[in-house]
């Protein structure tokens, strides 16, 4: 009998046809970005019955990745694989303190 590794080294989804016309639809859009594209991919792979050792090799993650992008489908839907807004770095001050006192 072979021992499988990891505490968790299956996970299923099941797509609802929506989510799977949606992801597909990702899958040959031009103008989304690839990290959405992505992870619909992911999903698609996961559904199909794919395991994710194998999910992680053909899309270029690792196993941590795919486990947390199915965490958040399956908590959020698919909205919830659009990327986060990030916040924008703060602009450096231009005027220095001795030029300020000049102006």
């Amino acid at each position: 009998m072979k021992r499988q590794r990891g505490p968790r080294t299956r996970l299923e989804i099941c797509l609802t046809p929506q989510d799977r016309q949606t992801l597909e639809a990702w899958q040959r859009a031009s103008t989304m970005p690839v990290g959405q594209v992505r992870r619909g991919r992911i999903l698609l792979l996961l559904d199909a019955g794919v395991p994710i050792t194998q999910i992680a090799a053909t899309v270029g993650i690792s196993r941590k990745f795919v486990d947390k992008w199915v965490a958040r489908f399956q908590a959020q839907g698919v909205g919830g694989l659009a990327d986060l807004p990030r916040p924008r770095p703060a602009r450096r001050r231009r005027v220095t303190a001795g030029r300020e006192d000049e102006l």
